[in-house]
This record gives C-alpha cells, structure tokens and sequence, in this order.
C-alpha cells in the first residue's frame, strides 16, 4: 500500500557516495532472546492464534445500501493447536453480534460468547466459548453504519451520477469492521463469499473475480490461497471490465475504464518483468479496481484486484510507479508477509526496492533514479519530525504505534534504501537470486524481521562474508536515522531542473519551454520543492500564469503547489485549492494541504468551512486524519 510514504515528495538530489566496500566482519546470527520472542506478538489483535486459529472463512453476507451495513454469517473451519484450549477469540469493532453456534456431528447448536467493552483503537473482543473444540463456528453479525473499513457513496458522489457505491480499506486492522475475524497477519487462511445486494450494482471482492460475470445482485467467490486478513477486501459499484492482458485488466465506472485501461496498459509487462526477476506470480489474475476519488490511499494489494486511486491517471504514466508498487505486493507482502504492524518494512521497504526495480525496467534508470532520490529526501524531512524510537525499520516491543501509523516512510523508503545498500555491496545478480529464494522460502507464510536476518545470514552474508558488517546491519534495522553510509543516487534531468530553478530566482527569467516541455511529473515535483519555504507574490503569480499550476489535475504537483501558495500568500489560488480538496480524499495528497492552511486564524476557517463541505465524501479514515488537524489547530489557537 503506498499511503503515508511518498512516492513523490521532496526536492535536492542526494549527492553521490562512496562506491568503496568497507573492511568488515561477518554478520553474527540474530539471537533468540526474549525481546525477538515478544516482538512476534501482535498487539493490535485479540486473537490467540498459539491457541486456535482460522484455516478457512465461509462468508453469506447481504450489502445493504440504504441501512450502509454488510450483515449475514461468517462460518470458521478452525485449527485446533493447543489442547487445552476450550474459547475462540476473535476481534470485532462496532459489530452487532446477533448469534454464535458451533457445529458437531453436522448439528449447529448455540455457544456462548462475550463482547467486550470498546477500545478505542481495538476495537471489541469478542470471547467464544467452545468447550467441545469445535471444528466449525458461526457467528452471525451487522456490521455499523459508521464502519471503519467501509465507505458508502451516494450516486452523486461518484463519477457516473448513477449508482451508489461501496468499497472497503482493511489494512491495518479496519478488516474486524466488517468481518469478525483473527484481524491479525499472523493468521492466513482461505475464504469463499456468497454476496447479494441490489441487481443493479456488480461485486467485487479479493477472489475470482470473472470478468465475464453478470450483474444479478447474486455472486459467489472463491479465494484459495491464503491470505491475512487485511487483504480482505468487497466493492460494489456502476463497474465494467477492460481487459488489458489475458491475465490482467481493470475494473472501473464506464466513465473512467478507458482512461485507466490506456495509462495501466504496460501492466501486463510489469507482470512478466517482475516474474523474470523473482519467479511466477501465484495469484492467477492481477486486475485493478480503479476507485472513486474519495479513496484514502494510493493503492490498496488486495490479492487478485488491487484498488487505484484514481489521482495516478493524468495522461502520460509518469504516476504508475504506484501499479509497480501495488503488484510488486504479490511477491512482498501478499505472498511473504509480515507478522505484526511492527514489521512492516518486510511488506512496504521490500515493495519499493521491487517497485523500482520495474520501473527501472519499463521506463529506465532515469526515471527510477528521480523517484529514489524524491523518496529518500521526503524520508529525511519526515525522520526529522519521528520520535527516535519510531524511526527504526524493526519497531522495538514496548514502543506504543497505532496501527495505522506504522507504515510511514521508514517502512517504505528506509526498507527499500536498505536492501539497495545490499544489492550494491552483493551485486545485483547475487541478491536478485537471493530476493527469489526468499520470496519461495517464506511463501504464503507471516514472519518477523528476525526471520528475515536469520534467512539473509544463512543464505547471503555467510556465504560472502566481510561484504557487510553485524554492525551495519544492526544500524540499519534497529538504530534511528539514515546510516551515514548509505548509497546515494544521482539524476541529469534534476540537475537540469536545479539549473534553471536557480537561473529563474536570480534573474527572474522563466526557463526555456524547449526546456520544460520535455519535463515529467518528477522534474515539475523537484522544481517547485526547490522553491524554498516561501516565494513573493509576484513570483507565485509569474509561476502560475507560465504553467498553469493552480487547478492542475496533477495530485502529485497540487500537494506542492497549494502549500507553497498558501505560505507565500497568493489567496488567488483558494477556490481552486477549496475544489482539490473537496474532489479528493486521498490522504497523501489534501493533508499538507490542510496542515498549510490550519498555521493561521484565517487559514483555519478556510480549511473549516472547506472540510464541512467535503466530509460527506470523504473515507472515515480520511476524515479521522483530517479532524485530528483541525482540532490540534482550534486548540492551539
């Protein structure tokens, strides 16, 4: 998932490093001590999957447009791993529980249960009582209006005007909304659904999906690889199929399928480039749902059908580095996953080392240089504002970290800044062997960051030793910052970009256009962060009548621009920054939108009365991040 990371987001260019390998020791083995112990623990979930754990889910469930509930049964095939063990314990949040049964000798018969008071980040707890070890339970559920993991929008809050529209955002631990589940990714397991809803909107789910299916308010899926629970995922919408490959498409509202078929057309190259690098892809089918606006995150790798913003469809594929990303998931994080939030570079560090190595691919050393480069810089900047003990890749136990939170540029850009110093040090040719053994070694299979180390030894460091230090390593996973030596990168189009950016504030003469129309998304990024905190008025004004900054339908440059217009005060550019963010909920790009204005009274009530009028559309996510900025504000003031 690409969320509160970058893909796009700073400015310098990192200088160039040293290329000498360094005179060192091999790297001791990762000890096995309490603290590794501890750390396997997840302490965002209830469930005691030591004890009992779902091999499989069995979903009936009805969508319900008008009452914005997913309701029916959820039927557990368990597996029984502690003897004594006699309670299934299962995490819930805001679910009205109406009956548990358990099933013996093809009977169901009534099992007592206790849900818990709410916690306000867990949810509730949800105890079963099964003393005769059951090895099926049923719960029948309602899942609330006010769901977390779910967003219902009107007809007008969609593309085509026409239908409502529903779709779900599991990850972290949003999935216990609307499934009572072991909402932790220590637990994988298959599922089926039988989902019916009104006969004019097509489901969707994280399955077999059949691109040639009707829609009948009445479907059935099958998923039979394993999965965490996050990867659940359902959508119901005005949805048409494009296929791009005969393994690939996308899925869209009939105004938008074509757009998004033509910018994700290279999709099924991006399969068989990341399949060259690190073996078959083992999920069948890789489509794309291309969601409403108001979609909290970049994407989303649901196994079979990732969700797309669609901010990353402007015309010219400088934006579906995000594509690579959410497919580079099938291999990092779908197919090896990690155990705990607290881990979470072994999803997202691994998927932008593979995301930019298809990009490199498909569009060249260039262009994946530029992004490593923004990546790294927006890193900085968001390390600079982390606590110490959050800025490690392997989260220590003890550090408290909200779920939803995990994931930040560390997981992300440290993770994958990490694994590009091992390639360098090893060679690319010996680590990408490496990265495919490892991928085949832990498939289908939760494991920790200590797991990975003891593999990485076994398999790559002791077999070229004095290549990295113990030291090193440690540095990396467990210590904050950014190692003083970690490799740097170096791009000609943004020393062009730097050129005139300079050229322009010293003499105030625009660039060549011969110059800037050959620019891409990630030199027009690089331009405007190189602008400084803030420029005049008439500087601003200069850059807005020459490029048309201001109403941009590019997400990736209106994040930067409207900031930087609302710190210089150009108000000239506010109906249009009150529009963007009215139009778009994805997090990454109306947040530092939001935190700009909130620095001033007159600021604050812009943003006030704009969020008003925008929360209707926006995820309950998204809304949740919002509202935490404006009261942090109002409180101040």
């Amino acid at each position: 998932m690409r969320s509160l990371a970058l893909l796009l987001s700073c400015a310098a260019v990192l200088a160039a490093g040293c290329s000498k390998e360094p005179e060192s020791t091999p790297v001791a083995a990762p000890k096995k001590s309490a603290v590794a112990q501890v750390a396997d623990h997840d302490e965002h979930s209830y469930a005691e999957p030591q004890k009992v754990a779902i091999a499989d889910l069995a979903l009936d469930i009805a969508v319900d447009f008008d009452a914005k509930t997913i309701g029916g049964t959820a039927t557990y095939t368990l597996d029984w791993k502690d003897k004594a063990a006699t309670q299934l314990v299962l995490d819930t949040r805001d679910l009205t529980i109406s009956k548990v049964e358990g099933e013996a000798d093809g009977a169901w018969s009534p099992l007592q249960y206790a849900l818990a008071a709410k916690d306000p980040v867990l949810g509730s707890k949800l105890t079963i009582e099964t003393p005769a070890r059951n090895a099926k339970v049923r719960v029948t559920y309602t899942s609330s209006p006010e769901a977390s993991g779910l967003q219902w929008l009107t007809p007008e809050m969609t593309e085509g005007k026409q239908l409502p529209f529903m779709f779900s955002q599991s990850q972290q631990i949003h999935a216990r909304s609307w499934v009572p589940l072991q909402d932790t990714p220590q637990v994988r397991y298959t599922y089926t659904a039988h989902v019916t809803s009104r006969p004019d909107v097509m489901v969707l789910m994280s399955a077999d999906n059949d691109p040639a299916a009707a829609r009948d308010g009445d479907y059935s899926f099958k998923m039979p690889q394993k999965i965490p629970s996050y990867l659940m995922a359902i959508a119901a919408g005005d949805l048409v199929f494009k296929p791009i490959s005969a393994r690939s498409g996308v899925w869209a509202e009939p105004a938008m399928v074509d757009k998004a078929t033509k910018e994700f057309e290279d999709t099924e190259k991006m399969i068989a480039t990341t399949e060259q690098l690190y073996g078959p892809y083992r999920w069948d089918r890789y489509d794309m749902l291309v969601l409403p606006p108001s979609f909290p995150y970049g994407g989303m790798e649901n196994p079979r059908l990732s969700f797309i913003t669609p901010t990353v469809i402007v015309g010219d594929k400088t934006l579906v580095s995000l594509i690579a990303h959410e497919l580079a998931h099938s291999w990092s994080g779908n197919l090896v996953t990690f155990s705990s939030a607290k881990h979470g570079w072994l999803n997202e560090g691994f998927t932008s080392y593979v995301e930019n190595r298809i990009v490199e691919s498909l569009y060249g050393k260039e262009q994946s240089s530029m992004e490593y480069a923004i990546a790294r810089n927006a890193l900085k900047k968001e390390i600079a504002t982390m606590p110490e003990a959050t800025q490690a890749l392997a989260v220590k136990p003890g550090t408290k970290l909200d779920a939803d939170d995990a994931l930040s540029a560390v997981s992300y850009d440290k993770g994958a800044w990490f694994l590009q110093m091992l390639e360098e040090r090893f060679g690319r040719q010996e680590f990408d062997a490496f990265l495919r053994g490892y991928f085949d070694h832990f498939a289908f299979q939760s494991i920790t960051t200590e797991q990975f180390l003891a593999y990485a030894k076994k398999h790559l460091f002791d077999k070229h030793p004095n290549l990295v230090s113990d030291a090193e390593i440690q540095e990396w996973i467990y210590a904050p910052g950014i190692p003083a030596g970690a490799p740097q990168v170096q791009s000609r189009g943004f020393s062009n970009t730097d050129t005139a950016r300079i050229a322009w504030q010293g003499s105030g003469q625009l660039p060549n256009p011969q110059l800037t129309d050959a620019w891409i998304t990630q030199q027009w990024v690089h331009f405007i962060e190189g602008m400084g905190d803030k420029l005049t008025v008439e500087q601003v004004k200069q850059l807005d009548d020459a490029y048309h900054f201001t109403g941009t339908a590019n997400g990736e440059i209106a994040m930067r621009w409207y900031p930087l217009t609302i710190r210089s005060g150009y108000v000239d550019a506010r109906p249009e920054i009150a529009k963007f963010i009215e139009r778009v909920g994805r997090r990454k790009l109306i947040m530092p939108i939001y935190e700009e204005l909130v620095k001033t009274p007159d600021g604050l009530a812009f943003a006030q009365e704009t969020f008003a009028r925008a929360k209707p559309g926006y995820h309950p996510i998204t809304t949740g991040s919002v509202e935490a900025v404006l009261a942090k504000a109002s409180a101040g003031q």
